[in-house]
């Protein structure tokens, strides 16, 4: 890479240190490393939303199926654009009405009781940490595609600089630095596209070098298939704890409302713009993996002194996904099951040391995972099965119509739980016996199993518990 190129790369590095120097001056608190003070007003909640979760999967990993499938990945994976709108409109108001919360748990615990809490809290962890591997990978295959470094080293030298900024100014910092990192995506990205397509003869020729089945909704895709995928994405990360955690940021419903809906509106043009970068790669490089789609394009592609600028912007993706998961993961376990079962006595000072500490040791977890994923989609599809199956169900039926029992709830958890580990690591294969993929078999026992017990106890001492011991 030419110097020019490395030298936009290190401005941005120095930058998002400054950032995180500048932001330890403003945490204080845990209400500060968690949810920034409740001062994030919708413009900046629209931009930090739509920077984490246009993350490694939904810039390169778009690209790469795209590469190998055509349009039709961005069309079962325009399920998660549909559920943050839909999220934002009828749900993310509905959160501001529990004063002082941090995370899902919190919610959990008014809802359900302490121990849906507890479970949350075990569950939502390492599904953030599951997610942050994901990123950590979609780091390192960055650095590997464009500067020529290993993968691990890349994985060190991007995830060392996210822990630096989320350890040091906590969610002060991971919002600022988003906001610019989605300044960098929004601007980069089509232009990336624009050069692509330029490259490739315009827009015409693009289409013209295309098979027809790279246009068609469902591509090479059965039904049950993409059916599976759409579910994956309309619920696997939907309200998963950072996105919350931003919803619980905001000083308001109407904030919370329009900067969650607006990102969601955003997260259509960005997949889009990602699927066809992919599309282009097809055509220029046709031999490649295709994660190394996206990063391919951008070594080759690209006149002098932009590379690294869309370098910086590629990593800002990823980057601000992973420094998000990072900082959320910390605070659950500080607030879910640290406080809440260990120490409840833990003063102010201490618990922020603690998620500072936490934070670190979160991250090394990340990178240990991101060294055994396989890809990046997998990764994350992965990680979706430990979420969508277990906590949305109860999560959502408990803000939305204000129902508390805690057997209904725990019981759902388990169960969700359970189905999917049988259906996805079992002895059998289930999925090609019934069609229905692990995600989707521990949505409906989830689901089925909340339904009958809540109304087997829903009359019963056993509701009342939740309000007591909330």
């Amino acid at each position: 890479m030419h110097y020019l190129d490395v030298m936009g790369l290190l401005a941005y590095f120095i930058l998002l240190g400054y950032i995180g120097y500048r932001s330890v001056k403003k945490v204080n608190s845990s209400a500060d490393f968690a949810v920034a003070g409740n001062k994030i007003t919708w413009p900046i909640l629209f931009a930090t939303l739509a920077a984490s979760f246009l993350g490694g999967g939904a810039s390169m990993g778009r690209a790469g199926q795209a590469f190998d499938h055509g349009y039709a990945f961005m069309f079962a994976a325009s399920a998660f654009p549909i559920a943050t709108v839909l999220t934002g409109i009828f749900i993310a108001p509905k959160l501001k009405r529990y004063i002082g919360a941090h995370t899902v748990g919190d919610i959990m615990e008014q809802q359900f009781g302490r121990y849906a809490r507890l479970i949350t809290g075990i569950f939502s962890l390492i599904f953030c940490i599951g997610i942050l591997g994901a990123q950590a990978l979609a780091v390192g295959t960055v650095f590997n595609a464009i500067i020529g470094i290993d993968i691990t080293t890349g994985i060190l030298i991007g995830m060392g600089v996210v822990l630096l900024y989320s350890t040091i100014g906590g969610m002060w910092a991971v919002i600022q630095t988003d906001v610019v990192q989605f300044l960098m995506l929004a601007i980069f990205m089509p232009i990336t596209l624009l050069i692509g397509i330029n490259e490739v003869g315009g827009a015409e020729q693009l289409i013209a070098r295309l098979p027809d089945s790279h246009f068609s909704i469902m591509g090479d895709y059965g039904p049950g298939m993409f059916l599976s995928l759409f579910i994956a994405f309309l619920l696997g990360e939907t309200l998963v704890p950072p996105y919350t955690q931003r919803a619980l940021a905001a000083p308001d419903s109407r904030n919370a409302k329009i900067g969650y809906t607006i990102s969601g509106v955003f997260g259509f043009l960005f997949y889009f713009v990602s699927s066809t970068i992919g599309l282009i790669a097809l055509i220029l490089y046709p031999d490649i993996s295709p994660d190394l789609a996206m990063p391919e394009l951008i070594r080759t592609a690209l006149p002098l002194g932009i590379t690294g600028l869309v370098l910086a912007s590629l990593l800002a993706v990823v980057m601000s996904t992973a420094d998000s998961y990072l900082n959320s993961a910390s605070v659950i376990f500080v607030k879910d099951i640290y406080q809440g079962f260990i120490n409840p006595d833990v003063g102010e000072k201490n618990k922020l040391w603690i998620e500072r500490l936490v934070n670190l040791l979160i991250g090394i977890g990340a990178v240990v995972f991101a060294l055994y994923a396989t890809s990046i989609i997998d990764a994350l599809l992965i990680s979706y099965s430990l979420w969508a199956p277990t906590i949305l169900i109860p999560f959502v039926l408990g803000v939305l119509l204000d129902l508390k029992c805690s057997k209904s709830a725990i019981g759902a958890i388990i169960a969700g739980a359970l189905v999917t580990i049988v259906w996805k690591w079992g002895p059998w294969d289930l999925s090609g016996m019934t069609g229905l993929s692990a995600l989707v078999a521990g949505v409906s026992a989830n689901l089925l199993t909340f339904t009958v017990i809540y109304h087997t106890f829903k009359n019963s001492r056993a509701t009342s518990l939740v309000t007591k011991n909330s």
